[in-house]
C-alpha cells in the first residue's frame, strides 16, 4: 500500500504545476493557472481537484495547502462529507454492485488521501461528524478487498492513537499548570515560611538547563496543529451567511499553551533574578542566566533565549542598577544584537537560516534542532494573511495567498518533528514547569526591596504595592 510520510520536505515555493502533476481531464471548470500554477480557483472546484479518481491523484503540496486553507471558508467536517460525496458520486461506491475492480482501482488513491488528512490534521478528527463520515467512506471501501480492509483498519487505529495521545498530552499539562497555581498560593499564604529554592540550588549548570528547556520547547511545539496557525486568524468568510467556521470547532489550544509558555519562562527568569536578598547573588543569578540564553543560541532554541532575554528586560530586573553594575554583560550585549528587533530582527532571521541550513544537512539529531522564535513566526503569518485577501473579486479563492501560507508553515512541520535527542532531568524539568512565578506587581515590589525606588514615580509605586 504507497503511504508516503506527511510533508517530509518544505513546499514547492514554485506553486502547484498543471503540467506536472495534473492527469485529470484537463482541469475542473473554475480552476486558473498563471505559468503553469494553480493561482485561484471556486471552492467548488477546488474540492474536486482534491478527490482522487481511477488514473489521478492531487499533488501532495496542493493536499496540504488545500486542506490548510480550506478552513477559511468551509468547516472541516463539511469538507470531508463533501469528499465523501464526490468519492461515492464519480466511482458509483454507494452502489451495492460496484464493479470490484473499479473498487480496486480507487480504493488505494482515497485510503493514501484520508491517510495524508489524518496524519497531518488528526485533531480535524476529534468532530464526531468527522468521524461519521470517515467511517462510512471506509466502510464503502473495506467492501473491495481484504487487503484494503487491513489498511483502512490500520489508518483507523494511527489515528485514534494520534488523539488518544493528545488527550493524554492536555490532561498532563493541565495538571502541571494546576500544580504551578497550587505552589503560587502556598507562597502567597506563608511567604515566609515557604522560601522557595531557586533554580541554581538544583543545577548550577547552564548547558544542562538549556536541554532541559528545549526538551520542554520541542514537546510543546510537537503538539501543536499546522491549521491552529490558520484557525488562529479566521474570520468570518463575507460570503458565508452563518457564524464564523470555528463557532463550534477547536481553535488554537496547542499554540495558546505554547506562547504562554514562553511567558512563563520570561517570568520565572525574572523571578529568580529579583527573589535573592544579596546584590551579589543576584548578579551571579543573571550571569548564569545568560550562559544558559548562550546555549539555548548554540542549540538553535531561539524561543527560549528570547524568553530569557524578555525576562532580564523586564522593568523590575533592568531598573537593578547596582546589581547590573557587577555583571560581566558582553556576552549579553551579544546575544541582544543576534535578537535586536531592529531591520525586522534581520539578525535573528540570518541565524534562524544558518540553524535552518544546519538542520537540512545534519548528521546528528541535536544538530536538526530548529525551535524559531515563536511569536514572530505567528506575527509573520498574521501579516501574510492579513496583508492579501481570502478571495478575489470575482469570488475566487486566492490560491496565491494559500500557497505562501503553507509554505510557512510547512517549514515549522518540519521543526516540530525533531525529537530530543538529550536526556531528560525530571527534577529540572519539574521546576522549570511549576516553580512559583511571580506577577509583574510582585516583580516591583521585591525589586524595590531590592534596590529602593529612585524618584517619585517609582515611590509611589512602591507605596501602593505595599498597601495592597
Amino acid at each position: 500500500m504507497p503511504q508516503t510520510p506527511p510533508f517530509t520536505g518544505q513546499l514547492n515555493t514554485s506553486g502547484y504545476n498543471k503540467n506536472l502533476y495534473q492527469s485529470k481531464e484537463e482541469g475542473y471548470p473554475g480552476l486558473f493557472y498563471h505559468d503553469n500554477n494553480l493561482v485561484s480557483g471556486s471552492l467548488e472546484a477546488l474540492i474536486h481537484h482534491l478527490v482522487p479518481t481511477v488514473d489521478y491523484y492531487p499533488d501532495r503540496t496542493y493536499i496540504f495547502t488545500f486542506l490548510l486553507s480550506a478552513r477559511l471558508f468551509i468547516r472541516p467536517y463539511e469538507l470531508m462529507s463533501k469528499v465523501c460525496h464526490l468519492c461515492m458520486e464519480q466511482q458509483r461506491l454507494s452502489d451495492p454492485q460496484a464493479d470490484k475492480i473499479r473498487v480496486r482501482k480507487i480504493a488505494p488513491k482515497v485510503l493514501q488521501l484520508l491517510t495524508e488528512w489524518t496524519e497531518t490534521f488528526p485533531y480535524d478528527f476529534r468532530d464526531e461528524r468527522m468521524m461519521r463520515s470517515l467511517k462510512e467512506l471506509t466502510h464503502r471501501l473495506a467492501s473491495g478487498d481484504e487487503v484494503y480492509r487491513k489498511a483502512l483498519g490500520q489508518m483507523s487505529q494511527g489515528l485514534i492513537r494520534r488523539l488518544t495521545v493528545l488527550s493524554q498530552y492536555e490532561e498532563a499539562l493541565s495538571k502541571i499548570n494546576a500544580t504551578a497555581t497550587e505552589r503560587l498560593a502556598a507562597l502567597k499564604a506563608k511567604p515566609q515560611a515557604s522560601i522557595q529554592r531557586d533554580l541554581l540550588s538544583i543545577c548550577n549548570d547552564p548547558f544542562t538547563v538549556a536541554q532541559q528547556l528545549t526538551h520542554i520547547e520541542l514537546e510543546r511545539l510537537s503538539y501543536i496543529g499546522p491549521e491552529e496557525f490558520i484557525q488562529a486568524f479566521v474570520q468570518k468568510d463575507p460570503l458565508d451567511n452563518d457564524k464564523s467556521c470555528f463557532s463550534d470547532h477547536k481553535k488554537a489550544s496547542n499554540l495558546e499553551a505554547y506562547v504562554e509558555w514562553f511567558n512563563r519562562l520570561s517570568y520565572l527568569v525574572a523571578t529568580e533574578i529579583c527573589l535573592p536578598v544579596k546584590k551579589k547573588h543576584r548578579a551571579r543569578v543573571i550571569e548564569f542566566f545568560i550562559d544558559v540564553a548562550r546555549e539555548c543560541f548554540n542549540i538553535g532554541n531561539f524561543n527560549s533565549l528570547m524568553a530569557i532575554i524578555s525576562g532580564m528586560n523586564m522593568s523590575p530586573v533592568s531598573r537593578l542598577k547596582k546589581t547590573w553594575s557587577k555583571v560581566k554583560t558582553a556576552k549579553f550585549d551579544i546575544l541582544e544584537h543576534q535578537m535586536d528587533p531592529s531591520s525586522n530582527f534581520y539578525n535573528y532571521r540570518t541565524a534562524l537560516r544558518g540553524a535552518t541550513q544546519r538542520s537540512i544537512t545534519a548528521n546528528s539529531s541535536r544538530e536538526k534542532i530548529v525551535i524559531p522564535f515563536f511569536s514572530l513566526l505567528i506575527k509573520d503569518i498574521y501579516f501574510l494573511n492579513e496583508g492579501c485577501v481570502n478571495r478575489l473579486k470575482n469570488g475566487h479563492v486566492n490560491f496565491e495567498k494559500f500557497w505562501e501560507l503553507a509554505k510557512q508553515v510547512s517549514e515549522f512541520m518540519t521543526w516540530k518533528k525533531v525529537e530530543c535527542p538529550f536526556e531528560k532531568d525530571r527534577k529540572i524539568l519539574q521546576y522549570l514547569l511549576t516553580a512559583p512565578v511571580f506577577t509583574e506587581d510582585a516583580l516591583y515590589l521585591a525589586s524595590y526591596e531590592s534596590e529602593g525606588p529612585e524618584n517619585n514615580m517609582e515611590k509611589d509605586r512602591w507605596k501602593t504595592l505595599r498597601c495592597v
